[in-house]
């Protein structure tokens, strides 16, 4: 497959059996009091359960199981704010490949110190003044490493998208057909591949993404029907959600699934961190409560509607954690 190919549904299921017995099928929870406040059958697809607490482990795992011994001994290369990170140093261990990973040095500790200790090398920076894929591009160009990217590759979406495939699956396994999904977005790998999947087994289902203010570059794309890129001044506690500009691929695959992007603010974000703890048991990192923060605030109609949302990653550390549950 090229990488300016665009993955189908054939790659997802690919990608799946890559993935048979090494990746978690975690589960769609429904949980009565969600229902009860939001008026309709809401399901939580807990990526937090994940192998490295996040989704990421699924595209990092199909892409680096397709690499040749001389292509792993060479070493690997990906940046990341902290996900992607821990996926693919996990993935590299278990495959027997060397990483590098270049990480902002305002990630959360518990994603650095999990990258590290799943063997990888981590190289930090200032994601506000220091450019990542410069750093990156050194290292490949003195090691003759591979770079793996966050979310724009092909092997990386179809990967991703098993999370999509598996959310319709366990949806029928209750008899039940989506109204709608609601997908967290960054560089739009999730959303993306997910999408593929849904769409070619549930056609009727919406597809919206979720998004921090300030860095809803996916949702102002559709919207432009071009890719636009954020401020270089915005900020937000969603860290593992914060891309600039939507990828190229992501962006092609989601101006044809995406119904709408969903916008959600840091306080909404701290709120539905909050709600996940305190009502459904779950820890949830900001950047993975975005669409339960877009399904809690009201940013799509939930009434006699069945949603399922992704909660795609739940690595926070206990300092934010904290000012998530201290909110009023």
């Amino acid at each position: 497959m090229s990488t300016l190919d665009l993955p189908g549904f054939s790659d997802v299921l690919d990608a799946q059996s890559k993935l048979s017995g090494m990746s978690i099928r975690t589960p769609l929870l429904e949980n009565v009091e969600l229902n009860r406040v939001t008026g309709g059958r809401i399901f939580l697809k807990s990526e937090i359960l994940q192998h490295t607490g996040s989704f990421k482990f699924r595209g990092a795992y199909n892409f680096i199981c397709r690499l040749d011994e001389r292509q792993k001994k060479q070493g690997l290369v990906a940046y990341s704010s902290g996900n992607h990170a821990q996926g693919v140093a996990y993935s590299a261990k278990l495959l027997g490949a060397k990483a590098t990973i270049i990480m902002p040095s305002d990630a959360p500790d518990i994603k650095i110190n999990n990258t590290r200790d799943f063997g990888a090398d981590v190289v930090l920076y200032d994601r506000f003044s220091e450019d990542r894929e410069a750093i990156g591009d050194k290292i490949i160009q003195e090691n003759g490493a591979l770079l793996i990217p966050p979310y724009d590759h092909p092997y990386i979406i179809a990967g991703q998208g098993t999370c999509g495939l598996e959310i319709v699956e366990q949806a029928k396994e209750r008899n039940v057909i989506l109204d709608a999904t609601v997908i967290c977005c960054g560089g739009g790998g999730l959303t993306s591949g997910s999408s593929i999947a849904i769409k070619e087994l549930s056609p009727s289902t919406l597809i919206y993404s979720a998004e921090p203010a300030d860095f809803d570059d996916t949702a102002r794309s559709l919207v432009m029907g071009q890719r636009v890129s954020v401020s270089p001044d915005a900020r937000s506690i969603c860290d593992a959600v914060l891309t600039p500009t939507p990828g190229e691929l992501t962006f092609s695959l989601n101006r044809t699934f995406v119904e709408k992007g969903l916008v959600v603010t840091d306080e909404e974000v701290r709120r539905a961190v909050k709600f996940a703890f305190n009502t459904l048991k779950l820890v949830v990192e900001p950047g993975g409560a975005v669409a339960l923060a877009a399904v809690l605030h009201n940013k799509i109609d939930t009434k006699k509607k069945a949603i399922a949302l992704t909660l795609s990653g739940g690595n926070v550390d206990p300092s934010v954690f904290k000012e998530c549950l201290d909110v009023s």
